[in-house]
């Protein structure tokens, strides 16, 4: 299985076109040892060739035009993206389906929370259907079992609901359902290799970590440090948690959860007031004590 990121920040990128907060400031100022992030998306293939985008990153076209696989090399009109599976149906994970409009139809698995939720709040489906194809080709994820995206028929997708939030223009956004948010759980059928992939992760209960055990690699929310983040970086009014976030530290944050899991660890959607994007900082230093790694935009993985 190959594995690129291709967006390794929250919503927003890093640094935040709006945020003054003193890790945008340092990294445009030059005085912070960090890495710019766009926001997050990954890419699966079983061979290199054919791509499946995991979630649809607004920072889609910069994306592409940084992974050469994805882009045209078969014919005038092409590209290496044969699938998208969105996770969710945050704004930050769809937005890029509208850069992707020229190359319709696509084949979009995804939840049926999700498909109403881009249906209603965020009408992606309704809106491409006047494009080549009808637009969006929704292929439903039933929670109750494994698929197969035809384009890599290698890789088995298992579908994990977790404890998230769904975002703030959901009609459902106070009345949380199953399948609001997802993780994913791929097995590589040749190699057998497993990855468990969960950039919106609020709780982790005993079943989940369980299911998580059995990975070879982690790619899990590394959105916060601190729960009340964005408070203190006086750039925001929620916690974390509110947000569907589970923080890196404290008891029962993220850490604790990947202390004894013998996988390759690594965050994710990483918000750009998380201090671990200083690599100079504490909390680098920590993760780095621990065996946690700290994904960045075109990071590889091969599994």
């Amino acid at each position: 299985m190959y594995i690129q990121i291709l967006g390794s920040a929250a919503g927003g990128g890093f640094p935040q076109w709006n945020c003054n907060c003193r890790n945008c400031h340092g990294l445009r100022s030059g005085s912070l040892k960090a890495r710019p992030r766009t926001q997050s998306s990954i890419a699966l293939s079983d061979d290199g060739v054919h791509w499946i985008l995991c979630n649809a990153s607004p920072d889609i076209r910069a994306q592409i035009d940084g992974f050469a696989p994805l882009q045209p090399a078969r014919a005038v009109r092409d590209s290496g993206i044969a699938a998208v599976i969105l996770l969710d149906s945050q704004i930050d994970h769809t937005t890029g389906l509208l850069s992707l409009r020229e190359g319709c139809p696509h084949q979009v698995w995804c939840t049926q929370m999700v498909y109403q939720d881009l249906s209603s709040g965020f009408p992606l489906f309704n809106m491409l259907r006047h494009w080549p194809g009808g637009g969006l080709h929704w292929q439903p994820i039933d929670l109750t079992g494994s698929f197969i995206v035809p384009a890599c028929p290698n890789l088995l997708f298992t579908p994990l609901p977790l404890d998230s939030a769904a975002p703030p223009y959901s009609p459902h956004r106070n009345d949380p359902r199953p399948g609001d948010n997802i993780g994913l759980l791929v097995r590589d059928l040749n190699t057998g290799g497993t990855l468990f992939y969960a950039p919106g992760l609020g709780r982790v209960d005993e079943a989940l970590r369980a299911r998580m055990a059995s990975a070879d690699c982690l790619l899990v929310d590394g959105t916060f440090w601190q729960d009340d983040e964005m408070i203190r970086c006086e750039v925001g009014s929620q916690l974390g948690s509110a947000l569907g976030h589970l923080p890196q530290s404290g008891a029962g944050g993220m850490l604790a959860v990947l202390d004894g899991l013998p996988a390759r660890k690594v965050l994710i959607h990483i918000n750009n007031t998380n201090p671990i994007l200083d690599e100079n900082s504490a909390e680098r230093a920590e993760l780095s004590a621990r065996g946690i790694e700290v994904a960045f935009d075109g990071m590889s993985i091969e599994l």
